[in-house]
């Protein structure tokens, strides 16, 4: 991965160089020669990269190149950003300035001398690629390649159509399903794709699909090739055209004369006029497809028919978007176990004795590591089938992680599972390995909110906005969105939960990807996993049991913290490793117990270039989290969040932050906030206290960039400043005054405004008065809106929401509102998501909830939730016809259940909670209103609510 840091580091000091250039004057020449060295590296750094899995010292080399990058940006930031506060502050800083002077002079001489140094290193570095065998690398398409690592990864790669598994769970659906597809005579689309992860049976099911007794009859011709990643176009066709007509051997010879072109023309041919089926195996790129596309008859009338299967799913969308694809799913419990055990147990242990009691239990424990995935059940049961006691399993389940990773024999490197996994890692394009890097410092499990992920790839400098990879109008959280999708494309990060609009909202990473990503980053000195934080260490600020067990190469640059009971402080800054570290994020904050209940986070002045610190979720336990002053010397810091911690402070030295991005405030604590926030003029995401004061008003029209404004209080901040926030796509208002001058601020604000997506616009229930004419103004005027949240009284809606087009999700909370805007409601259009919760949601003399026929037409998820003045409900038949999915809760005025809940044939889940008994007695099996939802497949049925005995 050095060339993808080579490569970001490039872009990060180009752009630095550009926007602080006069900062930088006495030292542009130094910044340009090793810019230039860093440039005439690149183009060896691919092979080194490959080979410093056989070799140590290109290992040491790669590392050593590296860290000369990492060093060579902070040197240049660090001096730059120092130069340029310096050169702030107006007249009267002066005489101040001219005093420095001297100062000044003495910092660029000695930045000079280590820029100097730094491009004298890279420059014998790169006069060593002899001595190292490294060559430059090219990009030919089936290029060959001489590494002992690659050939050997080749060879254990490929795939034999005669080779089949002894042992096949939980695809027989599958495998009829797309037979069936297969020999349909009157199909129009001649490929059929299956696509997923590395390891998830997808050769397994190409197969069982190749050898099926329906497929033998029905097609006359067949042939099983596997597409390497460094293949010969030639020889694919070639052997394709060989075996399907089963050539002699003077029509071998004959084909061996035909030029690259006969060739394509023949292969097509023949499967025109036969009907033929064609496996390609391990299709990695739409180039390759590309490249081979000529051979077949893909668009025209035929019998024959191409199966692939591919890690991208852009692949399989490529050949036909419409196309039949088919994604392998993770194993279920009951198939994991059946094959795991009839490789590992079967015909050995009777089932009625306690060893084979004893092996069920601890194998059943160790498949939970293997998350359903067939190539680690199959890997871990291969090991233990050669452990004949349960003493030898319980060794294993010890270590379960490992045995997974390195198979039957320990020590072999690509026995196991590791090495398929691997090839995916290899073949991400550089600017997207670091990114993936990145997701091992989540815990296992984690359900990675996607918003956050981009932010931290943004500030950590792994976004970049170059022109050949985004499109106008971009920004560079667009783009990580898009390196994020291309991630879940090639099948090594999955989708948790996606969005009313399609979008991603949080994502997973499967057990065994984490562990490749984690020793990867270890091999990178990418980042580490610690335990524990503590001050007393004189070697190192850590006290941690890493991943790995080898000592990184090079120097760590990011550090996630899973905190251990031992922890009293959260932050040291001892040792030479703060001076370099990027990033420090801790997690397992909630569950964390020190000893003491006050906590300090100083010192912090060691963390020279720390670009992101999260610290969220200090827990309840916690008195309070001291936030020092010295947090304002941080000045590399681009992500700061304390979300959710006892923070009781808001220090002014934050303002100093001038690189700051993403500041996330959103603490439990009420806090005063100074006016220094329009210092940070590079914020990007701005989330304020739920509850905050300010002495006096803060100004917010130089954050020019903001894209999130969370907790505007027009209390404590002018609505005029949001005039200048041309790049605003969410917006929080709380509004706590009345404005006589509203139209005229909305009026001037019309153009920026018309950018939001998400609004929310809530009032200080403190400060109650008549809002709903500002409400429908402030809403008017942002038609692209695709989220909206009203608190407040609301008693009649925008007229202007039914030509919303974008409006997909809308939340009403105690709004008053009349009884016709049900009539508004019903006719949005695109509608997908309505929460309905909070006392008042409807005025006082409302008892009477109707969904009407035809009404609510997208609808697919409602929440009707604490609305007391509710008693009935109807639902006509033709009501929202869409809505998979029902939440009642607590406490809820309704005695029964809408009769027309019956007609909702899509409802597929129904959560009821917190109502009263008698309401919920009515809901059981042999309840009045069972019949109402038992067509629903998910029921969850929560705990009544029991009124206080008055």
């Amino acid at each position: 991965m050095a060339e993808a840091v080579v490569s970001f580091v490039l872009q990060s000091v180009r752009d630095f160089t550009t926007q602080e250039a006069k900062f930088l004057c006495g030292v542009s020449q130094q910044v340009e020669v090793a810019q230039t060295e860093l440039q005439l590296m690149q183009s060896f750094l691919k092979d080194a990269d490959r080979r410093q899995v056989d070799d140590a010292s290109v290992r040491i080399w790669v590392a050593k190149i590296r860290d000369a990058a990492y060093d060579l940006e902070d040197v240049i930031q660090t001096y730059g950003l120092k130069v340029a506060t310096k050169n702030k502050g107006g007249m009267k800083n002066v005489l101040k300035r001219f005093g420095s002077i001297f100062k000044q002079w003495v910092d660029l001489h000695k930045i000079g001398a280590e820029i100097e140094n730094i491009t004298f290193k890279i420059s014998n570095l790169r006069s060593s690629l002899q001595s190292y065998n490294i060559i430059r690398e090219t990009k030919e398409i089936g290029g060959a390649s001489s590494l002992q690592s690659f050939e050997r990864q080749q060879q254990l790669r490929r795939t034999y159509s005669h080779v089949i598994e002894r042992v096949v769970v939980g695809i027989k659906d599958n495998v009829k399903e797309i037979v069936t597809y297969l020999v349909k005579e009157e199909n129009c689309l001649r490929v059929v794709s299956i696509w997923g992860m590395g390891g998830s049976g997808k050769t397994t099911l190409a197969k069982q699909i190749y050898h099926h007794e329906e497929v033998r009859c029905h097609f006359k011709s067949f042939a099983w090739v596997c597409i390497s990643q460094q293949y010969q176009v030639r020889d694919v066709w070639e052997g394709i055209l060989i075996k399907l007509i089963s050539a002699t051997k003077e029509q071998r010879e004959e084909i061996a004369k035909m030029r690259d072109y006969e060739i394509a023309k023949k292969l097509f041919l023949v499967q025109r006029e036969r009907r033929c089926l064609v496996i390609l195996d391990d299709i990695w790129s739409i180039e390759t497809f590309n490249s081979l596309k000529a051979a077949f008859p893909l668009y025209e009338e035929t019998q024959s028919r191409v199966l692939l299967t591919t890690r991208n799913e852009a692949v399989a969308l490529h050949v036909d978007r419409n196309g039949f694809l088919h994604q392998p799913q993770a194993l279920k419990e009951n198939d994991s176990w059946e094959l795991f055990e009839k490789i590992a147990i079967s015909g050995r242990i009777g089932e009625d004795s306690g060893v084979y009691k004893k092996m069920k239990e601890l194998g059943i424990e160790m498949l939970r590591h293997c998350a359903g995935l067939p190539l680690a059940i199959i890997v871990l049961a291969g090991v233990l089938a050669r452990k004949n006691n349960v003493k030898e399993w319980e060794t294993v389940h010890e270590n379960v992680h490992e045995y997974i990773r390195r198979g039957k024999f320990y020590e072999q490197e690509y026995e196991g599972a590791s090495w398929v996994l691997a090839l995916s890692y290899d073949d991400l394009p550089y600017h997207l390995k670091p990114c993936f890097l990145y997701l091992g410092h989540y815990p296992e499990d984690h359900e990675i909110s996607v918003s956050a992920l981009t932010k931290l790839w943004v500030a950590e400098g792994l976004i970049s906005l170059r022109p050949q990879i985004h499109g106008f109008g971009e920004t560079m959280e667009d783009i990580a969105r898009k390196c994020l999708s291309e991630l879940v494309e090639r099948c090594v990060v999955q989708v948790g939960r996606n969005g009313s609009t399609g979008t991603i909202k949080t994502c997973r990473i499967h057990d065994l990807i984490r562990d490749l990503c984690l020793i990867k980053a270890e091999e990178e000195s990418f980042l580490q996993i610690g335990h524990s934080l503590h001050e007393n260490e004189s070697t190192s600020m850590f006290t941690s049991s890493m991943v790995a067990k080898a000592t990184p190469l090079g120097k760590v640059r990011r550090l996630a913290i899973y905190l251990d009971e031992n922890a009293d402080r959260l932050v040291s800054s001892r040792g030479e490793t703060s001076g370099h570290l990027r990033s420090l994020l801790y997690y397992d904050l909630r569950e964390w117990r020190p000893t003491s209940k006050k906590l300090l986070l100083s010192p912090l002045t060691g963390f020279k270039v720390l670009r992101v610190l999260k610290l969220e979720g200090v827990n309840e336990k916690v008195e309070v989290v001291e936030l020092p002053s010295e947090i304002g010397n941080m000045v590399h810091l681009r992500f700061l969040s304390v979300r959710s911690s006892n923070i009781n402070t808001f220090p002014s030295s934050l303002g100093n932050l001038i690189c700051l991005q993403t500041l996330d405030f959103r603490v439990k604590n009420d806090l005063n906030i100074p006016n220094v926030i329009w210092k940070m003029k590079e914020l990007r995401h701005l989330y304020l206290p739920m509850f905050y004061r300010a002495s006096v008003e803060l100004k917010l029209s130089t954050l020019g960039h903001l894209q999130t404004l969370d907790f505007l209080s027009s209390k404590y901040c002018d609505l005029k400043d949001v005039i200048g926030l041309t790049n605003i796509r969410k917006l929080n208002i709380r509004l706590s005054s009345s404005f006589e001058n509203l139209d005229e601020i909305l009026k001037s604000t019309g153009s920026t405004l018309n950018r939001i997506r998400s609004l929310f616009v809530d009032i200080d229930y403190a400060r109650k008065s008549s809002y709903e004419e500002q409400i429908r103004q402030i809403v008017s005027i942002c038609p692209r809106i695709y989220k909206l949240k009203l608190f407040g009284p609301t008693p009649e809606l925008p007229k202007e929401l039914c030509n919303y087009a974008n409006l997909t999700k809308l939340e009403l909370r105690s709004c008053g509102l009349k009884d016709d805007q049900m009539g508004i409601l019903e006719k949005l259009p695109h509608l997908t998501t309505l929460r309905l919760q909070g006392r008042n949601t409807f005025e006082e003399n409302t008892k009477i909830l109707v969904f009407s026929k035809g009404g609510f037409l997208c609808l697919e998820f409602l929440s009707v939730f604490d609305i007391p003045e509710i008693t009935e409900w109807r639902v006509e038949e033709g009501a929202m016809p869409s809505l998979c999915r029902l939440r009642i809760g607590f406490p809820c005025g309704l005695t029964a259940l809408p009769d027309g809940l019956r007609y909702l044939t899509n409802l597929r889940k129904l959560s009821i909670f917190g109502m009263l008994r008698e309401f919920h007695s009515r809901i059981q099996e042999d309840g009045e209103d069972f019949s109402k939802i038992q067509h629903v497949p998910s029921l969850v049925i929560g705990e009544p609510y029991d009124p206080p005995i008055q």
